[in-house]
């Protein structure tokens, strides 16, 4: 089944800002193989946006799939899915009412909130108020600038002190259109301010260790995502000679780089690079890792949806050296995370919890020996998917703030 088309994805541009009139979300559950070779042929054929798994390739029986139709192509698609006899239910009926009614329908505030969406230009004004709200416990560095040549800040909290000291390090936004990552990050550092002294797990964790956070890693896809294109995944940038942009900023990492689950096509939303490190924003968190590998016992990574609790190995179904305490942490920190709203996180390594993929940043961590290194999918398991309502912010960040200290509380403890 092979369909001519001349347009990629089919969704209406004005003004710069894509539109997604008439798009739908569907989830199919195949259960035979023939099943699962339609959907990879019907990919083929017109250009789909997979939401979960990442891409066609990834598709395997009795996982569900959750896609992005273009309208154009919906009785189309329709059809061959009630003619192959495809179990499947429709998402997100609208996807572009679905987009204006991520913001609640109330005004985006001109300034900074943390139970909003924030464009970069607000997290950026925060990253510099916020750092110098309490120089005794926070401070910031560029690590260095994004393709289009915006400033990378981290920040670091903890109370200073004389000697190095172990530290943790976080990062948020990854993939541009996951937007309740980098709300989690922002909400993170306000937690940890306004608690130290308080809070007696915070204060001993600040008091003893470092985090270094990175609020929004994809900068410029982030931006791109509040100003041209919501469901922008990749980073932007350009190659002379191809008019495709961007790579896909957790297959780039030198990791069984692009071996498996990852695509070498560069028009590909999971295209590796290429090369390792190919993508700047990939490079220059490496490069500071690399240059605080001794301090550094910690990696965590924010990622969304699916709600799960991920840890080495993506890119082979071998079992990491530390599988069994890596599992233990995991299980322990979903369990901190589910008492407060009931919220269910699966945990596992990632292969074999959810399927393969190669070149990703925590696989890296643990290959360079930062032992405990941990991939967050926030929620929620698909209703909503990448366009979770702004009034899940709050209670999204209070549940994964109980997990995040649940790790840190046992990498405090078990230092190495």
């Amino acid at each position: 089944m092979r369909i001519l088309v001349l347009f990629g994805l089919v969704a209406v541009a004005s003004a710069d800002v894509t539109r997604f009139d008439g798009e739908q979300v569907l989830r199919l559950k195949p259960v035979y193989d023939e099943h699962v070779t339609l959907i990879k042929d019907l990919a083929q054929s017109i250009e789909m946006d997979f939401w979960s798994p990442e891409s066609a390739e990834l598709v395997t029986v009795d996982m569900d799939v959750d896609i992005r139709v273009p309208a154009l192509y919906q009785d189309m698609v329709h059809t061959m899915l009630l003619r192959s006899n495809i179990k499947h239910e429709v998402l997100i009926d609208d996807l572009q009412a679905a987009v204006e009614e991520q913001a609640d329908n109330e005004a985006s505030p001109r300034t900074h909130s943390y139970t909003k969406y924030n464009n970069w230009d607000k997290v950026h004004s925060w990253i510099a108020s916020i750092s110098s709200s309490n120089p005794s416990l926070i401070s910031r560095q560029v690590i260095g600038r994004t393709y289009e040549g915006r400033p990378m800040t981290l920040l670091k909290l903890g109370k200073k002190s004389g000697s190095a000291k172990p530290a943790i390090f976080m990062d948020c936004g990854i993939h541009a259109r996951e937007w309740i990552s980098p709300a989690f990050c922002q909400w993170f550092v306000k937690e940890a301010l306004s608690t130290y002294g308080k809070d007696s797990q915070m204060t001993s964790l600040l008091d003893q260790m470092d985090v270094y956070v990175l609020p929004v890693f994809n900068i410029d896809g982030y931006d791109y995502t509040h100003k041209s294109n919501r469901m922008w995944r990749k980073t932007r940038s350009r190659r002379s000679g191809s008019s495709c942009v961007g790579a896909d900023p957790n297959r780039n990492w030198n990791a069984g780089w692009c071996t498996i689950g990852a695509s070498s096509n560069p028009c590909s939303d999971t295209f590796c690079g290429y090369k390792p490190e190919s993508e700047i924003e990939v490079k220059n968190v490496a490069d500071f890792i690399r240059r605080n590998k001794s301090a550094i016992k910690a990696y965590i990574t924010i990622h969304s949806y699916s709600q799960l609790l991920l840890f080495p190995y993506s890119y082979t179904y071998d079992l990491a050296a530390h599988h069994s305490e890596l599992l233990k942490i995991a299980q322990g920190a979903s369990a901190a995370l589910r008492r407060l709203y009931g919220t269910r996180y699966t945990s596992g390594p990632g292969a074999a919890t959810i399927y393969p993929a190669a070149g990703g940043s925590d696989d890296w961590a643990y290959d360079l020996g930062v032992k405990y290194s941990f991939t967050f999918e926030l929620r929620d398991t698909g209703r909503y998917g990448f366009l979770l309502p702004e009034s899940q912010i709050k209670p999204t960040c209070e549940e994964t703030m109980l997990a995040v200290k649940y790790i840190a509380a046992y990498v405090q403890k078990n230092l190495y």
